[in-house]
């Protein structure tokens, strides 16, 4: 696919997307790797546009450059941010006072150690629709509950119950709580749902993503 046919695409699904406010968001293509600049009128939608672009078939990278713009006098204080964060959190699956939140200039840093990846994600998720958010770092650790073997063969027996990649293409190593993928996907999509498939095996602390989109 050429560069302004697969621009264009993505265009199109950013306007699909009915969460998106996709007017004053700018694409560009070069080989495969995806730029997005621009404005958006919060974190949340700035994080669908990511993963709506993600979706796009023939998508292999993508370099964020949108920056979050809250309306003039619509912006929210560091502690009601946090504050609405720690509710959030506590509303969520995540286990009480096992996450630590600071907020500096609407940016969110989430700090602790969870039992699964998916609580990492979750708290994520969580904040991330917040107002006054205005970017995150989710440093949350999953803590190592697992022998590699087992946590290998969890993986590769999930690769291959799944029919939306060829498993065979994929090779999986696992040291520690460390998970290391190699080979290769048809879309940026289906690396997603490979590197999804790792991080739901119990034990995993870190997943390398070593795939690559052909």
């Amino acid at each position: 696919m050429d560069n302004k046919t697969l621009r264009q695409h993505i265009i199109d699904e950013l306007e699909f997307d009915p969460s998106i406010d996709a007017a004053q968001i700018g694409v560009a293509v070069e080989d495969g790797v995806v730029t997005l600049s621009g404005h958006v009128p919060t974190y949340a939608q700035m994080v669908a546009a990511e993963r709506a672009t993600e979706g796009v078939k023939g998508v292999k990278a993508i370099a964020m450059e949108i920056e979050v713009r809250y309306p003039f006098g619509s912006s929210t204080a560091d502690d009601q941010i946090a504050k609405r964060a720690a509710d959030a959190l506590a509303w969520n699956i995540v286990p009480p006072d096992s996450v630590q939140v600071t907020v500096q200039k609407g940016w969110v840093t989430l700090i602790g150690k969870v039992d699964w990846n998916y609580q990492k994600v979750a708290a994520e998720s969580a904040v991330s629709s917040l107002k006054g958010v205005t970017g995150l770092t989710n440093r949350l650790e999953v803590k190592p509950r697992a022998e590699p073997r087992d946590v290998k063969r969890k993986i590769v027996a999930a690769l291959h119950r799944s029919a939306q990649f060829e498993a065979n293409n994929i090779d999986v190593s696992v040291t520690g709580g460390k998970v290391r993928l190699d080979g290769k996907v048809k879309a940026w999509s289906e690396r997603r749902l490979v590197e999804k498939a790792a991080w739901a095996a119990p034990g995993v602390t870190q997943v390398e993503d070593n795939l690559k989109v052909e």
